[in-house]
């Protein structure tokens, strides 16, 4: 199995058929088969070689989609960049994982000097915008003209397909080695459902596509041979025109974008009704916002998805005869089709049905590994199970049920914020002695980033003040979004700080301290 094998099939069975709809551009699986090969031969002949990473740093868009097939077309190996982390955090990225050449959209070009400062093993920048060429970058179309298409590689099957940066617990991102089959066995598993991405798709890609949780919606349209719409990014009334103007069947949402698209006042002004399926993860969607979403989407499914980068990135589904029957809505689902999911104790051993343990997972959709992490990898991958860090149970029907994170990790608005990294940048601040992060409920972002703050003796902070100097070490949604100010924070006997007893005083629901 390899990224580039649902092209080659749509182009020997409907190579006319369109595949990729930007703003005015369109273009056939022939036009972009041809495209992806000639693009390849670019990259090649920038010296990038077998195995090599190649980074993306942009908006959504058609030439997103063109990276993610040529990359592979080249032999070599993809390095999506999160698009909201700080230039500090990319640089990082680019240069744990001796990334030599970097694609880079208008929007992000301004940031290339930094870039190129502070990670000095970038050899090549490729301009994938369409204003002006910045200085010292080469023209992503200039290139594509320029160069006649070469064979695919056919990368796949365990060979390296890309790097998925996530956050750490240590402060510093971890690149997720993630194989050809690994992708696209999630891919494939979301396919056989039956419910998802199926023939005649026309995928919206609103989500960010550096996700691998859109990358998953591409992975699957794209095997099943189905056409992408694509939306720079996530903005209500853009996403509404692109459902009621391309005809939009399916797309993956996180649940705050769903909100935000029901409660806008335009919502009754647009033609929702050609989408079918609405895939969506990160957490539980309240029942009263997927009544609303039910009536606003009248001929669409709903599917939940839980998993993780490590798991390529689907470990469950909560069908839409769930979502239907309403009586599991805050549920992760069961076992996906190519997935397998357990309970266990402390020693890897399953545990009674209803009983709180770590969630693991085995299959295909293992990762192969964190890029020259070997200790992290075996701690998180053991016997071929992937230990999620998430504290749950499984009901006797097999519904998992996520109660708590064992990783000091927050999920706000569909992105994971370590913990760690946020009180590194917090310690940083003169008048903070000392800090612990937790995440507290929150009706926008499921759960919200909140510091708890000891201050330095006769120092004076706000909550802002303490945010905007996150804000210049980490990404901006990483930063707090609100404090609280305290004399001491609780430790144990050991001197660990005690965030269960943090979080307590915001978390009313007994049975759950997560979103």
């Amino acid at each position: 199995m390899y990224l580039t094998q649902g092209l080659h099939r749509a182009v020997q069975q409907h190579p006319d058929d369109v595949m990729t709809v930007f703003g005015d551009r369109t273009r056939t699986f022939a036009e972009v088969a041809d495209r992806v090969g000639r693009l390849a031969a670019a990259l090649q002949g920038l010296g990038v070689g077998s195995g090599d990473r190649v980074a993306m740093l942009s908006l959504n868009s058609d030439r997103f989609g063109e990276y993610l097939l040529a990359v592979p077309w080249a032999d070599a190996v993809l390095n999506p960049v999160n698009i909201r982390w700080s230039p500090a955090e990319i640089a990082y990225s680019l240069q744990d994982s001796d990334t030599g050449v970097l694609l880079v959209d208008d929007t992000f070009a301004p940031m290339l000097p930094a870039l190129r400062e502070a990670a000095p093993g970038l050899r090549t920048v490729i301009h994938a915008g369409d204003g002006p060429t910045p200085d010292g970058a080469e023209s992503y179309e200039d290139l594509i003209a320029g160069h006649d298409p070469v064979p695919d590689a056919r990368r796949g099957g365990d060979a390296l397909a890309g790097l998925f940066y996530t956050g750490g617990t240590t402060g510093h991102p971890k690149g997720v080695m993630l194989s050809h089959a690994n992708l696209m066995v999630s891919a494939l598993g979301i396919l056989s459902t039956g419910y998802l991405f199926g023939s005649g798709t026309r995928c919206l890609h609103a989500a960010p596509m550096f996700h691998l949780a859109d990358m998953a919606a591409w992975n699957a349209t794209t095997a099943a041979g189905g056409a992408h719409v694509i939306v720079p990014a996530f903005e209500p009334v853009a996403v509404m025109n692109a459902i009621a103007t391309h005809g939009a069947t399916d797309s993956l949402l996180v649940p705050v974008m769903i909100q935000m698209l029901i409660d806008h006042p335009q919502i009754a002004e647009h033609d929702l009704t050609s989408l079918r399926a609405v895939l969506y993860g990160a957490s539980p969607i309240a029942q009263s916002v997927l009544e609303r979403a039910m009536k606003a989407f009248p001929n669409a499914d709903f599917t939940q998805a839980y998993g993780m980068t490590e798991l390529s990135p689907v470990a469950t589904l909560l069908s839409p005869d769930d979502h239907r029957r309403g009586d599991r809505l805050r549920s992760a689902g069961r076992a996906a089709p190519h997935s397998e999911v357990l309970v266990v104790d402390a020693e890897d051993d399953e545990v009674p049905r209803g009983t709180v343990g770590e969630i693991v997972a085995l299959g295909g959709h293992v990762m192969l590994g964190y890029w020259n992490q070997p200790e992290a990898t075996a701690a998180a991958v053991r016997d071929g199970w992937m230990h999620t860090g998430d504290g749950g149970y499984m009901d006797d029907d097999g519904y998992v049920f996520v109660v708590d994170r064992i990783k000091d990790m927050i999920v706000s608005g569909g992105e994971n914020v370590y913990s760690a990294e946020v009180e590194n940048a917090l310690a940083t601040h003169p008048a903070v002695a000392s800090c612990a992060v937790i995440g507290v409920p929150d009706d926008q972002w499921g759960e919200r980033v909140h510091a708890v703050v000891v201050l330095r003796a006769d120092q004076t902070v706000t909550a802002e003040e303490l945010r905007e100097h996150a804000k210049t070490r980490i990404a901006g949604y990483k930063a707090p979004r609100s404090a609280e100010f305290v004399d001491a924070l609780p430790v144990s006997a050991a001197g660990k700080i005690l965030k269960r007893e943090l979080r307590a005083a915001h978390w009313s629901e007994g049975d759950r301290e997560v979103h």
